[in-house]
């Protein structure tokens, strides 16, 4: 109806310019510049006053036009709320109780005294080795130590009394001195020939037989002793995060295979960034009473790198980009009757969680945002909103 309108206006006019007014062609035909030039003129003129009256009966039309198409769109209200972000990383457990335990002397393995998955205390025997002869070389060394003591405490009495000579007393005490450390010494070395766990934990796996020859070193393994109580996860994290994942950042914990999740802290973090790949480490601890979760276990990680205490969080599939790069979206303006008036906002980002992202410039606490339709409206042009709601 417009376009028809628009065109017998115009149609009209230049009929009644023509019956008046000499034709293009008679001037063109008159090949006289300042009669040329002057038609141009006056034609100009009359077509920026075509223009205007166009307008002003395109504006009317639009006021009386009760069928004209006006965009449905869907709104969101922007409220500011609590915002945690969460960096999201994945990570092993591990156990710093997980050893494997060596003999310290060699010898034939002639008796085990634990088995597989027994539970056992600090400095409990677990094996024993052949000492090939050293304890009779105590028994002998304690002989001859309680016969150097019987003449030390002899020449003691005698010296005390002035009898005897001081060589002959500090001779006697070196001897019992000695034969004390012998004694000493080759105790130790038979101490050797017990294996004991070195902390109270659990015997995973005896890895030698009974009767086998063993010695100190690589392959020689006899047990791995591990305590599931003290738990903890390791992962890398990237280098920007050094400022904002520190000891004592809130972690959520997923161990997918087990399908279960616990709350937890970071419980140190490295100060060595690794060239390799610009990471630090962290560690998280872990509570296992229950000794569910196994070392080498995979745990998906969420650890709080950031909060806002008032943050507004709109959807990032609302958020469209002009040629300079600068991100957009659409409030509503002037709103009456569920009608208003899609307005422009430029706006200033922050971090994402899911498919929310966080606005930190652009938009004010309360703004009605357009979420649905967002892509279609245009800057300035009237909408009817269908449904409000809350933004997530």
């Amino acid at each position: 109806m417009r376009k028809i309108l628009t065109i017998a206006i115009i149609s009209l006019l230049f009929a009644a310019c023509g019956s008046k007014e000499q034709s293009v062609d008679s001037v063109i035909a008159s090949k006289d510049l300042t009669t040329i030039r002057a038609k141009k003129d006056a034609l100009d003129k009359k077509q920026q006053e075509l223009v205007a009256d166009i307008k002003l009966l395109n504006d009317e039309i639009s006021k009386l036009d009760t069928n004209k198409k006006v965009p449905l769109i869907t709104t969101i209200v922007a409220l500011e709320k609590p915002f945690v972000h969460y960096l999201e990383l994945q990570g092993n457990v591990q156990t710093k109780k997980n050893v494997l335990v060596y003999p310290e002397m060699p010898g034939q393995l002639v008796r085990i005294y634990v088995k597989e998955g027994q539970k056992v205390v600090k400095g409990q025997a677990l094996a024993k080795i052949d000492d090939g002869g050293v304890s009779q070389q105590v028994g002998q060394a304690e002989a001859q130590a309680a016969l150097a003591k019987t003449t030390y405490d002899r020449q003691k009495r005698l010296w005390e009394q002035r009898i005897g000579s001081e060589i002959q007393y500090l001779q006697a005490k070196t001897n019992y001195e000695s034969s004390s450390r012998v004694v000493n010494q080759l105790k130790q070395q038979l101490g050797k020939s017990i294996i004991r766990a070195p902390f109270s934990g659990i015997v995973d796996d005896v890895i030698k037989e009974q009767g086998t020859v063993v010695a100190p070193g690589m392959g020689s393994e006899v047990f791995r002793v591990v305590n599931l109580g003290d738990m903890y996860i390791e992962t890398d994290v990237p280098e920007s995060y050094i400022t904002s994942v520190k000891k004592g950042k809130d972690v959520e914990v997923e161990f997918p295979v087990l399908g279960r999740s616990l709350n937890s802290k970071v419980r140190q973090a490295g100060n060595f960034i690794n060239p390799a790949n610009r990471t630090f480490k962290v560690e998280i601890g872990v509570p296992n009473k229950d000794r569910s979760i196994k070392p080498n276990l995979t745990a998906k990680l969420k650890i709080n790198d950031y909060s806002n205490p008032s943050a507004i969080l709109i959807p990032q599939s609302i958020i469209s980009e002009n040629a300079k790069g600068e991100q957009y979206i659409y409030v509503i303006k002037d709103l009456k009757d569920k009608k208003g008036v899609a307005k422009q906002a430029i706006i200033t980002t922050g971090k994402t969680q899911g498919d929310v992202i966080e606005v930190l410039s652009g938009v004010e606490n309360g703004a009605q945002i357009v979420e649905e339709g967002a892509r279609s409206v245009k800057d300035g042009q009237e909408v009817k909103i269908l449904t409000l709601s809350q933004a997530k």
